[in-house]
């Protein structure tokens, strides 16, 4: 009797193997989940302690990871200097919420037509607009700098929101094509037997299922549009006509020093409203990700 209960009870010492394995992982996880931590937030650590450096010490050849003595110097100077801070941020908030919620409607419209659309050249149609995200922003800039200058719109606040929405669209009908296509095809034509027109069933049925895939779509095109510097530099000639990155960049690089304690000073304070929008709306941007990668299966 005895020897046939520590038959049976041999089987139960056979997972330790497996739950050291187990544990393996889970560490190996950790510590790859720590390094790609590290990796991330180094440069934001080293951008706040820049910030409170002074310039001595901000442009020393061997930085300390603390600053030796703090400052808020560079910060005051950001609002009590001659640079035009606060223009850089309203024209920054100005253009980039225009050109988001502008390049979200046409790319709400444009990604419903490529999604649930019947006409004939809609796969042509939707591998153009792919084409036109994949070239650079400087092999679309001559063709629109000229279309610009034409029409008047150099140095205004107008030709820089067209110049966004030009490369912010075509990403944007991608994004919206994919959560469309996770609409199912019934809730489609139950609509259209109820007698919904095409615009009706895109704003009363379609777009109400989307609503993560819109706030995703926005926040990418928003944080896209608030980083470029290219298009400033290009279509801005005056200084307070210019946006944070580009106005930050011409304010604190001279030819021969860079302000690097100003600059970093104001990296933080051009990073907090991204950071703000970034966390407001992480639920609903894990979960239109999501839906984009179940409907793309």
């Amino acid at each position: 009797m005895a020897v046939a209960v520590s038959e049976r009870s041999a089987p139960a010492a056979r997972p330790a193997p497996r739950a050291r394995r187990q544990r393996g992982g889970r560490a190996a996880r950790n510590v790859g989940i720590a390094v790609a931590l590290f990796f991330a937030l180094a440069p934001i650590y080293w951008m706040l302690s820049t910030s409170f450096k002074p310039e001595l010490e901000a442009t020393q050849s061997d930085p300390s990871l603390l600053p030796n003595e703090y400052t808020m110097g560079n910060y005051q100077s950001l609002f009590n200097g001659a640079m035009p801070f606060g223009s850089f941020v309203v024209n920054s908030v100005i253009t980039a919420a225009a050109a988001a919620l502008i390049s979200l409607v046409l790319s709400a419209f444009g990604g419903y037509a490529l999604s649930k659309g019947n006409f004939r050249l809609r796969e042509p149609m939707s591998f153009l607009i792919l084409l036109t995200r994949m070239l650079p922003l400087v092999v679309l800039l001559g063709p629109l700098y000229l279309l610009l200058l034409n029409a008047n719109l150099i140095n205004t606040m107008l030709g820089l929101i067209i110049g966004y929405i030009s490369f912010a669209v075509p990403f944007g009908v991608w994004l919206m094509k994919g959560f469309f296509d996770g609409v199912p095809k019934e809730v489609i034509e139950a609509a259209r037997v109820d007698g919904y027109p095409r615009w009706q069933i895109l704003l009363r049925v379609a777009l109400p299922l989307t609503i993560p895939g819109l706030l995703t779509t926005a926040t990418f095109i928003f944080i896209d549009v608030w980083n470029n510097i290219i298009y400033p530099l290009a279509l801005i000639n005056t200084i307070e006509n210019q946006v944070l990155p580009s106005g930050l960049m011409l304010s604190f690089t001279g030819q021969f020093k860079t302000n690097w304690g100003g600059m970093m000073a104001a990296s933080v304070l051009t990073s907090i409203p991204l950071l703000i929008a970034f966390f407001a709306i992480q639920r609903s941007m894990v979960r239109g990700l999501t839906a984009g990668a179940v409907a793309g299966e």
